[in-house]
């Protein structure tokens, strides 16, 4: 047994129309189809929704549901506005920068690009919250990636046992890759 991919990945959105025309417009997705029901199929629950199915690229789908009878959605208080997010990969740093300019001409305000070293970002919010990460490959992503596998292991097991960052990466923010 092996998972093929991703089939989608779902989450709430403040307003079905609003989310489609915004990831249209400012991403550049399809939208793919939409689904609406009185009734949760899986839950047979009653509770009317819209679900929204967006082409994210090579097969990925990402997926929203507008639920108007619940209440106003909101974010874990417990967990920092930079970790959950969803990120996508563009082809190239020009291609981020063409992102970047599209973005914030268009009013969005655009946190980057950050140097990760192995990739580098951009970071900015959707109209209902959702932080959205686009990713670009950096020319020695493929060393790197194999000098970080090479230690993930390791790093994995200390992390357990101290919970304090190891430091078998740091050269990947420090700036000191010369080559795998």
């Amino acid at each position: 047994m092996k998972i093929e991919q991703i089939h989608h990945v779902a989450y709430r959105c403040k307003d079905a129309k609003q989310t489609v025309e915004w990831y249209r417009d400012m991403l550049n997705m399809d939208f793919i189809l939409a689904i609406a029901e009185d009734r949760v199929p899986s839950t047979h629950e009653p509770d009317p929704y819209m679900h929204l199915f967006l082409d994210a690229g090579n097969g990925n789908v990402l997926a929203f549901f507008e639920l108007p009878t619940k209440p106003e959605m909101g974010r874990d208080p417990n967990t920092p506005e930079w970790v959950q997010h969803i990120a996508f990969k563009v082809k190239d740093r020009d291609t981020l920068l063409e992102y970047k300019a599209h973005l914030e001409s268009k009013g969005v305000e655009v946190l980057g690009v950050t140097d990760h070293s192995i990739f580098h970002s951009i970071y900015f919010f959707d109209p209902s919250g959702h932080r959205i990460e686009l990713a670009c490959p950096d020319p020695q992503e493929e060393a790197m990636l194999a000098r970080l596998d090479a230690v993930k292991w390791d790093m994995l097991e200390e992390w357990s046992r101290t919970r304090k960052a190891p430091r078998h990466a740091d050269w990947l923010h420090a700036k000191e890759f010369q080559g795998a």
